[in-house]
């Protein structure tokens, strides 16, 4: 049983560091698509990265949980944007702060989040046979 959390943990980190390589590459590299295509792509690919860290910490956990956790951290990560402090506003003007944080506050935003929460979810359910 042990051997079959580590290996899962492990697939887990490698696809979560993916989902980063790429959602870096979406937001930096350009590549002519439209803005809207890449801030939502981007946002969906973040909810998928969320879920990959949760479901890393919580690799024993059921899917379920780790979905209601990853919603739970997205949803608070965007309310966050809601609050203001002169230290916490010029993190958020780096690009770290952009790319973790984010400037805006956006419903559209958490949408989003869900659908590469959901996604990633399914995939994994699917990986690990469950």
């Amino acid at each position: 049983m042990m051997r079959f959390l580590v290996r899962s943990r492990l697939v887990i980190l490698v696809a979560t560091l993916a989902v980063i390589v790429l959602g870096t590459m979406l937001r930096l590299v350009p590549v002519g698509l439209p803005a809207g295509v890449v801030k939502y792509v981007g946002s969906v690919l973040w909810g998928a990265m969320v879920y990959g860290i949760v479901a890393f910490l919580m690799a024993g956990a059921r899917t379920r949980m780790v979905i209601a956790v990853a919603l739970a951290v997205a949803i608070s990560v965007e309310l966050l944007r809601l609050f203001h402090t002169p230290g916490l506003d010029a993190f958020r003007f780096t690009l770290a702060g952009q790319l973790l944080l984010g400037r805006i506050f956006s419903g559209w935003n958490i949408l989003a989040y869900a659908a590469g929460i959901v996604a990633a979810a399914c995939l994994d359910h699917r990986g690990a046979g469950r």
